[in-house]
């Protein structure tokens, strides 16, 4: 869905008096990605480091999206990670990771789902790479590696709570 063409091979190359073709059908350009915010915390350091078993991790993913009166839209991925024992706060981790994206031929009832699903599938592996960055700084090894995120059932379950109204909100 992305307007990047493949590299030419040097075989097949296009004749130097051929016209320059733009990008066919819809699709999105990454414009920018930026570190919005970044948090990390190792409160117990360095008693946290020398942790006996895996700590238990509790992690949250929010996908927000607006556009901008210049066009292009702001997608912000938010990740918090908290890893913790019985006896402590091994380490807490908060990233705002943004991207600025042009939209081309999107039609209207799929820029939500570009803008919530696939552009946060970009985003995701540098935020993961700057997560594990962090930690590794701030003395774990390994490092904190997030696994994949389903992006898809995420915007899934957004909409279906959405669907459900606010009625049910306080139901279990």
């Amino acid at each position: 869905m992305t307007d990047a063409a493949p590299p030419a091979d040097a075989n097949t190359a296009a004749p130097a008096d051929a016209a320059p073709q733009g990008p066919q059908g819809p699709g999105f350009r990454i414009v920018a990605q930026y570190v919005k915010d970044l948090s990390f915390e190792n409160p117990k350091a360095p008693d946290s480091l020398r942790v006996d078993g895996k700590p238990a991790i509790d992690m949250g993913v929010e996908m927000n999206a607006q556009g901008r009166p210049d066009g292009l839209f702001e997608v912000d991925l938010r990740l918090t990670i908290k890893a913790t024992t019985e006896a402590m706060t091994v380490f807490n981790v908060e990233l705002l990771y943004g991207g600025l994206f042009a939209l081309q031929g999107v039609p209207e009832q799929d820029i939500e789902p570009l803008l919530l699903i696939e552009c946060p599938r970009y985003l995701f592996p540098f935020a993961r790479e700057i997560i594990a960055r962090a930690t590794s700084d701030g003395g774990f090894y390994p490092p904190f590696m997030l696994d994949p995120i389903d992006f898809a059932g995420i915007y899934v379950a957004r909409q279906q709570s959405i669907a459900r109204g606010p009625t049910d909100a306080g139901k279990a």
